[in-house]
């Protein structure tokens, strides 16, 4: 059974910059962090960073060029493109492109802009994330191209990534290009709410609350556009940012969502529920939905016990549509 949206494999680049994938926690205590412990802040230039040459278009695979090994005690950052769009700041999630080299030895790790590849949704406040990878990108403006060092206490710590060929001694070297800033909330034109359908309230920051009728569930998938947006339209497989909560019918209850638990969340439509996916596929970025889901094109009749579902429950999703880009 596919999972709950929060729950849904995020993608390859994300996980590559996860900072759980070492076994060790990276540092954050140097020059350039905030008196709050656990408070990231952006990185400066210095010359480990300026030693770095790229060429290339904006939102095109870079040339990138230094002589390793490139050392620092922390994170550097020199702007190779100058944006003129507005500032990332701690709690925006933007849409960025990396493409990442070993320090050493010079090699290419990955990169977003290969074939097949997708820009990364990060969410700046997201402590999974490697600190430097925060430190690159906050303080960045819209358009810009920013070339970053990285050392291994602000990657993957004192064990590497053996996955990616990234040893305790190496640094990172990354460039990144900050494509745009997603928004929190859908923005789109309210629509004209239909009779017999759960209502929705929005709080200043627009978290929902859902109340459900006191009535029987429809048996069958049935949604409405609570909010049209005017951006691209959600393909089939597409990874999509939203924010979304779920309620079951039966007891109007909670039981999963990303308000005030972490902010946006990115996932691909074909790694939720039938029904979440089918409230997606085909509507619009800015835009918001309500989608009523019947158990079989949910968690069918084994229900889901973690999240407190059963196999007969009808479950009820508001879902902000943020972004969307091909897999």
């Amino acid at each position: 059974m596919r999972s709950l949206p929060a729950f849904a494999a995020a993608a390859v680049a994300a996980t590559l910059l996860l900072a759980g994938c070492s076994a060790s926690t990276p540092s954050t205590d140097d020059a350039t962090s905030s008196p709050a412990a656990d408070a990231v802040q952006c990185a400066t230039d210095g010359s480990a960073s300026k030693a770095v040459t790229v060429t290339g278009d904006f939102g095109a695979l870079p040339t990138t060029s230094f002589t390793g090994p490139l050392n620092v005690d922390t994170t550097e950052r020199t702007v190779a493109i100058e944006g003129d769009g507005e500032t990332i700041d701690t709690g925006m999630t933007a849409t960025v492109d990396f493409t990442v080299y070993n320090g050493t030895s010079g090699t290419k790790v990955f990169s977003t802009l290969d074939a097949g590849g997708t820009a990364l949704q990060l969410s700046t406040d997201d402590k999974q994330y490697i600190p430097g990878l925060l430190k690159a990108v906050l303080c960045s403006t819209v358009g810009s191209r920013v070339v970053a060092v990285i050392p291994p206490a602000e990657a993957f710590g004192d064990q590497g990534n053996e996955s990616l060929g990234v040893a305790a001694t190496d640094s990172l070297v990354m460039v990144a290009d900050v494509e745009a800033i997603i928004p929190d909330r859908a923005n789109g034109v309210d629509q004209p709410a239909q009779d017999g359908f759960p209502t929705v309230e929005l709080a200043d920051d627009g978290a929902p609350t859902v109340t459900i009728p006191d009535a029987d569930p429809p048996t069958d998938l049935q949604m409405e556009t609570l909010k049209k947006g005017d951006g691209a339209v959600v393909g089939d497989g597409d990874n999509v940012t939203v924010q979304y909560q779920g309620v079951i019918w039966g007891t109007g209850k909670v039981f999963d969502q990303s308000w005030g638990t972490g902010g946006p969340t990115t996932f691909q439509t074909t790694g939720v529920v039938k029904g979440f996916a089918a409230a997606l596929v085909g509507q619009t970025v800015g835009s918001q939905v309500l989608v009523v889901i019947p158990p079989e094109l949910g968690y069918g009749s084994e229900g889901n016990t973690a999240a407190g579902i059963s196999g007969t429950d009808t479950l009820v999703f508001v879902v902000d549509i943020l972004a969307s880009a091909s897999a």
